[in-house]
This record gives structure tokens, C-alpha cells and sequence, in this order.
């Protein structure tokens, strides 16, 4: 067991049932935001040492904001967008890679808009006594961002996931597995196939305050050295969030399990939930 995974483990087992937006985490919980409500949420990411393997450049990365937006359009189903205007990298070092030289910065950094992602989110069993809740997902996410900047992966990814969730006592548990299948940056006509993971605990520490934690990331399932640009990734994630009426605020640091993933980061944000139209 990695020193990461111990602090983890140690700080959770100790760890009000989350709701259905995950922020600052990854892993998504079954349960919807209900009828006729949205979700909006906002924050900022750091993260050290980021690497990207296509255009070869390593830096400090800067997401300001990301954005997303949950709708409700029926108490099983969420509709989901996330997506950002501005990440900054502050170029530490380049390395030559595949795609160097389609960065046109010369300068000691570079930035590019966060791309998109379109999801949907659909409890297909509520939870019960002896039961988790279950539910399913299915998400798009958008090439936006142009291989110039060195920090876009410049292909369409489909994922989809299961997701299952349940409280006991005052623990929140969640989990997901999943696939997506990722276009190869060097050749679209082929693909790799990537296993998604998530596991995440809350647990309250008054009735607005909890802390939560999570590992999240993907798995590539290719034989030997996966395409550049689908490499296996991910995160361990530990943080609190403070609640207070329709406002969340939340705090988080990660860090990296793999080598091009960054060494550490933290995030902070805030979700507001209001009810916006009635569902006929």
C-alpha cells in the first residue's frame, strides 16, 4: 500500500451523506438532484508538476474557472454540462514528443479553453435498507481545445458507468466503474479502451460540515504501452465541504497516482441549488 492510499484510508475510515453533486470530487453519486431543480457550480484547480505526453510540455496548471451545470429533468434523471473558459500552464520544462511542433507559444507558458462535456445521469433504483441505490451514466467529451496550445488532447471520448451508492449511518459510500472509449490523438481512425474507476467516502462532522475522499482515475486495457494521450491516470483526493441553506462551499488537495499525472493540487469552489421550473 502507497503512503497516499494510507493517509487515505486512515482519514476516512473515521468518515452526512453527500448529495448528488460531487464537488470537490469525481466520483458521482447515483442519486439526482430531483424535478425541476438546477445545479450550479464553479471552481478553480491547481496542479503541480501537470504533464502532457502528446506535446511533451510539464508545468503548473491553472483552471479558472471550471464550470458546470446540473438539470433535473425528472426525479431520476439529471441532465449534466461541465466545461471551462480559461487553464493556464506555466511551462517548466519540453520534452520532445509527438506533437511539439504544432505548439506555436515560444513563451514560458500557454492556455486554451477546458473542453466539454456533455452527460446524462439516470437513477435506475433508489436505495433501501438492505439495498445501495443504483444508477447509470453516460457522458461526451468534446475537443474543444486545439493541439496548438500543448495542453488539448484534441479527440471525442464516449464513456458510460455504473454507479452505486449507499449511507450507513453517517458514512456516504460510493462507487463507479465504467468505460470510455478514447480516440488515439496520432491516428483517429483507432481507439483504445479505458476501465473508469471511483470510490468516495463522506462522512459529517457538524450538520453543515463534512469531509470527504475519494480515488478516482482510469485503467488503459491495451497490451503493453497505450497510445500517448491514453495512459492510465488518477487522483486521490481528500477535502470538506461547508453547507449553508442552497450554497455549498468546498475545499480539496490531490495528488497523483501515475508519473504524468500531477504530483499534488487543490481545488475550491461553490454549488447552488435552486428550484427552476416545475416538471409536468
Amino acid at each position: 500500500m502507497t503512503a497516499k492510499s494510507f493517509v487515505l484510508i486512515a482519514l476516512l475510515a473515521c468518515a452526512a451523506p453527500a448529495a448528488a453533486q460531487q464537488r470537490p470530487l469525481d466520483t458521482q453519486d447515483p442519486e439526482t438532484i430531483g424535478a425541476g431543480r438546477v445545479l450550479i457550480e464553479g471552481g478553480i484547480y491547481g496542479a503541480h508538476d501537470m504533464t502532457y505526453p502528446l506535446s511533451g510540455l510539464t508545468g503548473n496548471l491553472w483552471q479558472i474557472p471550471v464550470l458546470g451545470i446540473n438539470v433535473g429533468i425528472s426525479s431520476i434523471a439529471d441532465l449534466q454540462i461541465t466545461g471551462g473558459p480559461y487553464n493556464h500552464l506555466t511551462i517548466t520544462s519540453r520534452q520532445p514528443a509527438p506533437l511539439a511542433d504544432q505548439v506555436t507559444t515560444t513563451d514560458d507558458s500557454t492556455h486554451a479553453v477546458e473542453d466539454i462535456t456533455f452527460g446524462a445521469k439516470i437513477r435506475i433504483a433508489g436505495e433501501t435498507e438492505g439495498r445501495p441505490s443504483f444508477g447509470f451514466r453516460f457522458a461526451t467529451r468534446l475537443p474543444n481545445a486545439k493541439h496548438r496550445s500543448g495542453i488539448a488532447q484534441g479527440t471525442t471520448d464516449f464513456g458510460i458507468s455504473l454507479l452505486v451508492g449507499k449511507t450507513i449511518q453517517s458514512v456516504r459510500v460510493v462507487g463507479n466503474v465504467g468505460w470510455v472509449i478514447m480516440s488515439e490523438p496520432l491516428d483517429a481512425a483507432k481507439q483504445n479502451d479505458v476501465i473508469t474507476y471511483g470510490f468516495s467516502l463522506a462522512r459529517a462532522l457538524t450538520e453543515r460540515t463534512e469531509i470527504v475522499g475519494e480515488i478516482n482515475g482510469r485503467v488503459s486495457t491495451r497490451n503493453g504501452v497505450a497510445p500517448i494521450g491514453t495512459e492510465s491516470r488518477g487522483l486521490v483526493t481528500l477535502g470538506g465541504r461547508f453547507t449553508q441553506g442552497p450554497v455549498r462551499f468546498d475545499a480539496g488537495v490531490f495528488f497523483g497516482l501515475h508519473a504524468i499525472d500531477p504530483t499534488v493540487g487543490v481545488t475550491a469552489g461553490v454549488t447552488y441549488v435552486f428550484n427552476a421550473f416545475t416538471v409536468p
